[in-house]
């Protein structure tokens, strides 16, 4: 079911964008599906920058609450939940994208790994429909005209570090995508001024003073802009650069898409970001929602329409 209902339509429409693109050229199809998929994935895409780029705002206020709840998890843990359901924001609304994009990415390997061994896969796992376009009839009597280089330059069925050794071409894309992957990551994470770093807060820890969660999560986070490239070096390294060439098109597009929606709409998002929070400070432990309280501006009016009453 996973070959049917993922591999396939992944791959079939990688050789679909390959049989329409004038020279055929492997690499070039792949940046163009590499582009179209984000395409694809860009209400997700839009949804998730802009719950960041409101977690990035609400920073003080979070600060805030720390302050404020002194210590009591529970408390702050509701004044969290409530903050975030005030500015309607999901803490796990990221989660869809990266299952999409890891279920993407399974499913071109998958695909990329037929065509390596085998050519002739393009041909015999693709679609009827495109069986019969002219291009894939042509190749299916000659193979050979299978172009699966970058431009002529970059083979892309080799990796970069193999039995053949080291590959520079290949090794210079591999390293290219774990930088997008860097600065994809830092565009992202919220960070303040005075964030200390993971190896302070444990120190701090095994002194005997207890640890800030959130402080943990944030110090997490940021070390994590340094694991996911150094962890898609190493997984990449050692197989066929067309997976790396997907996944560093796919980081600077998905860079280009997080500054074009981290800018757009300045005003609204701030406006979102900014509106007043409730005041914690006579919140009773176990309260979650204050009472409104009665705005003194309107007092006085109704004690003159009272008096009008009784003249």
């Amino acid at each position: 079911m996973f070959t049917t209902f993922i591999v396939q339509p992944i791959f079939n429409l990688l050789v679909f964008v390959l049989a329409l693109l004038p020279g055929h050229n492997f690499g070039l199809a792949l940046i163009v599906f590499t582009i179209i998929i984000r395409f694809l994935l860009w209400p997700l895409v839009k949804k998730q920058l802009n719950q960041a780029k409101v977690m990035k705002k609400l920073q003080p206020e979070i600060k805030k609450i720390k302050a404020q709840t002194k210590g009591s998890r529970q408390k702050e843990s509701q004044l969290l939940m409530e903050l975030y359901k005030e500015k309607g924001i999901n803490p796990i609304g990221t989660l869809p994208i990266l299952v999409v994009q890891f279920i993407v990415l399974i499913g071109l390997y998958s695909g990329l790994e037929r065509v390596i061994s085998n050519p002739h896969n393009l041909i015999s796992f693709a679609y009827p429909f495109l069986q019969n376009l002219p291009w894939m009839k042509h190749l299916a009597t000659n193979i050979h005209l299978f172009d699966n280089t970058l431009f002529g330059v970059v083979n892309l069925s080799q990796s970069a570090l193999g039995p053949k050794g080291l590959y520079i071409p290949a090794m210079i894309i591999v390293i290219g995508s774990a930088v997008a992957q860097y600065f994809q990551s830092k565009q992202l994470l919220p960070t303040t001024k005075d964030q200390r770093g993971l190896r302070a807060i444990l120190k701090d820890a095994s002194s005997g003073k207890q640890a800030d969660q959130s402080e943990v999560n944030a110090a997490v986070g940021k070390s994590t802009r340094y694991l996911l490239p150094v962890m898609i070096f190493f997984f990449t390294v050692d197989l066929a650069s067309a997976l790396s060439l997907y996944w560093l098109v796919g980081g600077v597009v998905a860079y280009i898409q997080q500054s074009y929606v981290l800018r757009e709409d300045e005003e609204k998002m701030e406006e979102i970001a900014d509106k007043p929070t409730k005041d914690i400070d006579n919140i009773p432990e176990a309260e979650i929602i204050t009472k409104p309280k009665l705005n003194q501006s309107t007092k006085p009016k109704n004690k003159t329409t009272k008096r009008k009453k009784k003249k």
